[in-house]
């Protein structure tokens, strides 16, 4: 897949940022609502669906492999499945462009059926490590041929009888976890998933929803013990897919930076496993508000609201890293604006990202004045006041690129990122959301020329 042409862009500090929007879609609830309805029984009717690049790919895949996926006029996305255990083998390469979500789930799919099912995606997607993942499924009998490191392109093929497994989880990963899940639910018989950390659960959820036979325990140490039984007749279902909440943390820290600011994003997804990041804001002194709480599909949600606010540094609690992990680089550009230093530990998931995160926005920090110091599974930032004025490599990397045009509206000088084009992976709205609550941008052509040369 190639990269669309580059889009630099630079964020411009200015006035106070108001208004009430909705995010899009949860991209975590869109992926396994494309690929439990393709393999459900019926017609699978989907709202608010995130209409994003990782998330289309994943509608193509589901196509591929025999489902009919389509887009109603009336916005619904309608999809007709063929059942646990009746994919057809796709005729050419599922091209997956930038979604390692979606690729990785649908390796657990693929896995589960005695065919071959090829895999390729963008260069960022083909650097990031597939290991984990197809370690589990190797364990169930699929056949792996893969670039060394088990890298993209590699096609899998599923054994005739594959074997449920009790797996359990080397590193927190809901990645992992749901790819064995939903191999586990094409193949007879029981599988279980060991989680030491818990992650997030939505694809257990859903599973119960779409009517699996699921149960979750505490296990004797603390951990949670998942036990699917295969094949089971998936029923259709409605869903309504609330609002992203790492899509909404963008808006919501730029809320919490820019002075006079109030901000409320309706509809966001509050499940406990994806909250960490408002937790962390609020120990750092950020007025954020929930209310309208209330039930959606079998998941908490409600609209938040962000005030600016003086932020302080804090300490983060490693064990929290799973529930935020998508947040981080935005977190860091907060501390980059809070009094004092803010440290985060247990991010070593953050290196094999879209790019390695964490090296990403330590430079990008570091670029634009602000003093961190980077660990291999750690980064510690002092912050005050952000000088800006410099330009971000986003490393083909969304939430890098996000990240720091939030900062470039609370900064005393613009900040530029060499590229927004990525950004279409998970927020296509991004830009015209934060125009509309009053951030202004422009393009920056001379930034991305320095970042390419190294000199920004």
């Amino acid at each position: 897949m190639n990269h669309p042409p580059s889009k630099p862009l630079a964020a411009l500090p200015g006035g106070p940022l108001r208004g009430e929007v909705s995010v899009p879609g949860d991209k975590s609830i869109s992926h396994r609502a494309l690929m439990l309805g393709a393999l459900a029984i019926g017609t699978t009717e989907i709202a608010g669906l995130l209409e994003s690049d990782d998330v289309l790919a994943t509608g193509a895949a589901m196509r591929a492999f025999g489902a009919t996926v389509e887009r109603g006029a009336d916005g619904f996305w309608r999809v007709a499945g063929l059942g646990a255990g009746g994919l057809l083998e796709p005729e050419g390469a599922l091209d997956f462009g930038n979604a390692g979500t979606g690729a990785r789930l649908a390796m657990g799919i693929a896995a589960a059926h005695p065919f071959a099912t090829t895999f390729v995606g963008d260069a960022s997607l083909s650097r990031r490590p597939m290991g984990r993942v197809l370690q589990p499924l190797r364990d169930m009998g699929a056949d792996v041929i893969a670039r060394s490191g088990d890298r993209l392109p590699l096609t899998l093929r599923g054994a005739e009888a594959m074997a449920p497994i009790a797996y359990r989880v080397p590193v927190p990963s809901a990645q992992v976890k749901s790819a064995v899940l939903l191999a586990g639910a094409n193949i007879e018989g029981i599988t279980t998933v060991i989680e030491p950390v818990p992650t997030r659960d939505h694809t257990e959820k859903m599973l119960a929803g779409f009517g699996a036979e699921i149960e979750i325990e505490a296990g004797a140490g603390g951990e949670r013990v998942i036990r699917l039984k295969g094949l089971p007749d998936l029923r259709a279902q409605r869903i309504t897919v609330p609002g992203d909440p790492s899509s909404a943390a963008f808006l919501l820290v730029a809320a919490l930076l820019v002075g006079g600011s109030d901000v409320t994003v309706r509809n966001v997804l509050l499940n406990p496993a994806r909250t960490g990041l408002l937790t962390t804001l609020r120990e750092m002194g950020a007025d954020l508000v929930v209310g309208n709480e209330r039930m959606s599909g079998g998941e908490a949600v409600g609209d938040v609201r962000a005030r600016a606010s003086r932020l302080r540094g804090i300490e983060v609690p490693p064990e929290r890293a799973p529930s935020m992990i998508d947040e981080y680089p935005v977190l860091a550009v907060a501390a980059a604006f809070a009094e004092g230093r803010t440290v985060m530990r247990g991010l070593e998931e953050l290196r094999v990202k879209e790019s390695d995160r964490l090296a990403a926005v330590a430079r990008g920090l570091a670029a634009n004045g602000v003093v961190c110091e980077e660990g291999p599974a750690s980064l510690e930032v002092d912050g005050g006041v952000v000088r800006g004025g410099g330009t971000v490599p986003t490393h083909l990397d969304h939430r890098i690129a996000m990240s720091f045009l939030v900062m470039g509206l609370a900064a005393r000088e613009p900040v530029a990122v060499d590229d927004t084009a990525m950004i279409a992976t998970s927020f296509p709205d991004f830009l015209s959301l934060m125009t509309g609550l009053g951030a202004a941008f422009r393009e920056d052509a001379e930034g991305a020329k320095r970042a390419a040369a190294g000199t920004a």
